[in-house]
């Protein structure tokens, strides 16, 4: 994409300003890090160009509490707006709190309310962060996912993180990004620490 022109002009009877401002499905995955923090700075600019913002996470604890979260709860009104949701029961990476079938449920629950919204068209974006789990446990059903992307009404962005997502997640989605760890300070023992992992 030289100076920002694409290589090749669809032939599909749509004018370059219609094309422009199609709404996107976009998945950031991969075994790197910065999934989530390219899907918040992608909200932030959406936030300044007055968009209502949803936020959904579905992998990080109930508890947790994190830095972007405290961020965009400071941001000033007169711009966009944020909603920030914590979709489930609270369930973290080690699962504690509640058996699996309490997990699935939760996750379908938010997954239903993340349906209805769309169908309402309450956002311009959505931020669905860590949904590729819930989908590759199966929790999720992967085809009612594609289905709810493919047909969305209105104007409506969607923005997905996590590791390996689904091929037909990637088959639908305009834009992918695969992250790839080359080098981790947690390689070498270090664990995560405040401001650089939460």
């Amino acid at each position: 994409m030289p100076q920002g022109q694409p290589l090749v002009t669809p032939e599909d009877g749509l004018s370059t300003k219609q094309r422009r401002n199609r709404p996107l499905v976009m998945v950031h995955t991969g075994d790197g890090k910065g999934k989530s923090t390219a899907a918040f700075g992608l909200a932030l600019r959406g936030w300044n160009q007055g968009w209502s913002i949803g936020i959904f996470q579905f992998v990080k604890s109930a508890k947790w509490r994190l830095g972007e979260q405290t961020a965009f709860e400071q941001l000033p009104a007169g711009f966009g707006s944020i909603e920030w949701h914590k979709m489930g029961s609270g369930w973290s990476w080690s699962r504690k709190g509640g058996s699996e079938d309490d997990h699935a449920a939760a996750a379908a629950e938010g997954w239903a309310e993340i349906k209805r919204r769309i169908a309402a068209e309450e956002h311009d974006l959505y931020l669905l962060d860590e949904f590729t789990y819930p989908i590759n446990w199966g929790w999720i059903d992967i085809d009612d996912v594609i289905e709810t992307l493919a047909n969305r009404p209105g104007h409506q962005h969607v923005v997905i993180t996590g590791r390996r997502a689904d091929a037909k997640l990637v088959e639908v989605a305009d834009l992918v990004t695969e992250m790839a760890k080359v080098k981790h300070p947690m390689d070498a023992g270090q664990k995560g620490q405040k401001g650089i992992e939460w």
